[in-house]
């Protein structure tokens, strides 16, 4: 057990080390390649940011485990919301003024109601999570498009500026990239054993122990980029990551695990887990609407997703056991 509760701990600070090698490298390249800031953003560190959760959700989906990789992906989007943003928004209130954000929320909204679908039957099927992962096609797609004609949103000036604060050599920046994604893929082998054998000591499904620790644990990167980037008064920067990372993880990250093994799911997984982030992510969505002024977050409804994820932690844990 202790060794267990060791390799955690270790897996997941490598986890994160590793993420962050893995986003410097790769948007680097891509910005030595020529691409536009807001793709880099969108696409490159977008992927870069759920790139823990797609490599811990895949490698626990090949060992058997696909519960664990469910619980990540939606344990993932449930601390994105409600304790990323809830803290960050705590901290300093996030005012949001990109128009790329304000249409990719009820794109959020639909992909959290869509996937509904493949879990009423208690379970991902093979064909189920191609599906998903054909529309996380087609949204990628979507969001090439709309990068090329926002060249000028707010939020391509804030990715701009990022970029530039972590700009390395070429060589450098593919080293990094390599080295990056070897660590994701070994950290997370350590993260998936850890997990599993603590919760086969604590008698609880892997599910649970994805929705907590390893979807905090996973979830890390964007908290700390959130922090970073309102800190540098990148407010549009820390709510995109959030929002494009959650459509990552429930389009992607469940379809690659699908994909991989399907995916037989406990009752609760829709009346609980699903439940709470799709409240979650309307209630965002309530907060961060104003008509013709920009979106923003106050201390007072980061308190609320604080509560809120307080809440259902609880709640978690009382049904888990």
């Amino acid at each position: 057990m202790l060794l267990a509760v060791a390799a955690v701990l270790f897996g997941l600070v490598l986890l994160v080390w590793s993420a962050d090698r893995f986003i410097d490298g790769a948007a680097a390249t891509a910005n030595h390649l020529g691409m536009p800031p807001l793709l880099i953003g969108m696409v490159i560190i977008g992927f870069g940011t759920s790139a823990p959760e797609m490599v811990v959700s895949a490698l626990a989906s090949m060992q058997g485990n696909p519960g664990l990789a469910l619980g990540n992906a939606y344990g993932s989007n449930i601390t994105n919301i409600a304790l990323v943003l809830g803290i960050t928004a705590v901290l300093a209130p996030i005012a949001v003024s990109s128009q790329v954000l304000k249409r990719e929320m009820p794109i959020l909204i639909s992909v959290t109601l869509l996937a509904a679908w493949p879990l009423y039957d208690l379970v991902i099927t093979a064909i189920e999570a191609w599906m998903l992962l054909a529309l996380f096609a087609a949204y990628m797609s979507w969001s090439v498009y709309q990068g090329m004609r926002g060249k000028n949103d707010i939020l391509a000036n804030e990715f701009e500026q990022e970029i530039q604060e972590h700009q390395m050599p070429l060589r450098n920046a593919i080293v990094w990239l390599i080295i990056g994604l070897i660590l994701l893929v070994i950290s997370s082998r350590i993260l998936v054993w850890g997990a599993v054998d603590i919760a086969t000591a604590l008698g609880v499904s892997d599910l649970v122990i994805g929705l907590t620790v390893v979807a905090v644990g996973t979830s890390l990167p964007e908290l700390a980029s959130a922090i970073a980037a309102v800190r540098k008064n990148e407010h549009d920067l820390a709510f995109g990551n959030v929002i494009g990372s959650n459509m990552f993880n429930t389009l992607a990250v469940v379809g690659i695990a699908g994909a991989i093994h399907p995916i037989q799911l406990e009752a609760l997984v829709l009346s609980r887990d699903w439940l709470a982030m799709t409240f979650l992510t309307f209630l965002l969505a309530i907060f961060s609407f104003r008509i013709n002024r920009p979106t923003r977050l106050n201390r007072i409804q980061g308190v609320i997703l604080l509560l809120c994820y307080t809440s259902y932690t609880i709640y978690l844990l009382k049904t888990g056991f």
